[in-house]
């Protein structure tokens, strides 16, 4: 198996849990703040496995950032993509947003200006400890 393919895995296995437990501390706050929420269970389960999905897919994505063989461009995009597509899809299964037009707009707005400031601060993090390390090794 591919050893990218393989670290994917591995990673989205270690992390996926994370998703239905944010999830479970979401519907607990909701619950506790809104009079008359309730769910059914199939959909909490179909919650608990979207969040599952979201959190292996999201945990096994980074791996695409250390695939040296092909350009850091096409690697975001594809990072980008793959975080995308999973989120939409979850999103619209659950009915967490509307399947309409403006909705879908909106939701894929907010989600490429969260990922370009988390991708920013992340870019801009690792250029300062390169740059200090770097000077270490200089001097």
């Amino acid at each position: 198996m591919n050893k990218y393919l393989k670290e994917f895995f591995h990673r989205g296995l270690i992390f996926g849990g994370f998703g239905p437990i944010i999830m479970g501390i979401i519907y607990a706050v909701i619950q506790r703040t809104e009079s008359g929420f309730s769910l059914s269970g199939d959909e909490v389960l179909l919650a608990i496995v979207s969040t599952y999905i979201i959190a292996f897919v999201q945990a096994g994505a980074s791996v695409l950032n250390q695939i040296e063989t092909r350009s850091p461009l096409l690697m975001t995009g594809a990072h980008l993509s793959l975080l995308y597509i999973t989120y939409v899809g979850a999103y619209l299964v659950n009915s967490w947003i509307p399947f309409k037009p403006e909705a879908l707009g909106i939701f894929t707005a907010v989600f490429i200006i969260g990922y370009a400031v988390i991708w920013l601060t992340v870019y801009i993090s690792v250029k300062a400890v390169s740059r200090k390390l770097n000077g270490k090794l200089k001097g």
